[in-house]
């Protein structure tokens, strides 16, 4: 089998050559979902992963358009991998709560949680605001443990529990404003690289 191994920073991705593995996945903090620790963003982290590695290279987080795709090509990836987007459409096993909570989010719905723990990037809720409160008033590790319990994840995203689940969305959702099929995420995501593509070929200064 092909082997693709995502990872947050330089170091991991270094070792991840060095594992063997097939291809690497750069994912930034504006990802979704789990992230790393530094918070380098996905356009820092391409380039300095780019000039570490040979392998082919993806980029993930703040990806949902052609223009970010456009741009993570420009700074070294060969690809991109898109999940808020492809979340959000009508083929996606998310529960309809969830694929309609990320197109309703605004700038600054996403946060990253539970860093001292395992760095999460959810969308503000219930339980997002519970933690919160835990971690400013530096609450026992093991007490924000025994808070997250178990299965958050599914309760939120693919049993539709908007209050108590966990919301794992990028920054990007702010981006994606309708449920959609994947055929016209992906006609859209083409289309618009394409025509950008030709627009700066063309010399033309507004994208």
């Amino acid at each position: 089998i092909k082997v693709v191994h995502v990872v947050p920073g330089v170091k991991y991705a270094v070792k991840a050559q060095e594992a063997g593995v097939d291809a690497v996945v750069c994912e930034g903090f504006e990802a979704g979902g789990h992230n790393g620790r530094e918070e380098t963003t996905t356009f820092c982290l391409i380039p300095m992963v780019r000039r570490e590695i040979d392998l082919p290279l993806l980029a993930a987080g703040g990806i949902a358009t052609g223009g970010g795709m456009l741009a993570a090509l420009a700074l070294g990836a060969d690809g991109v991998q898109v999940g808020s987007r492809f979340a959000a459409t009508f083929e996606s096993s998310a529960h309809d709560h969830f694929k309609q909570a990320i197109a309703n989010a605004k700038e600054g719905d996403t946060m990253l949680s539970m860093k001292q723990l395992v760095p999460v990037r959810l969308l503000r809720n219930k339980f997002y605001n519970e933690i919160k409160q835990m971690e400013d008033a530096a609450a026992p590790l093991d007490k924000i443990v025994e808070h997250l319990g178990r299965a958050r994840a599914k309760k939120g995203m693919l049993e539709g529990d908007m209050d108590e689940g966990e919301l794992e969305s990028g920054q990007i959702s702010a981006v994606i404003d309708k449920i959609e099929s994947a055929a016209d995420v992906v006609n859209n995501l083409v289309s618009e690289y394409t025509a950008l593509t030709a627009a700066i070929k063309n010399g033309a200064g507004k994208w």
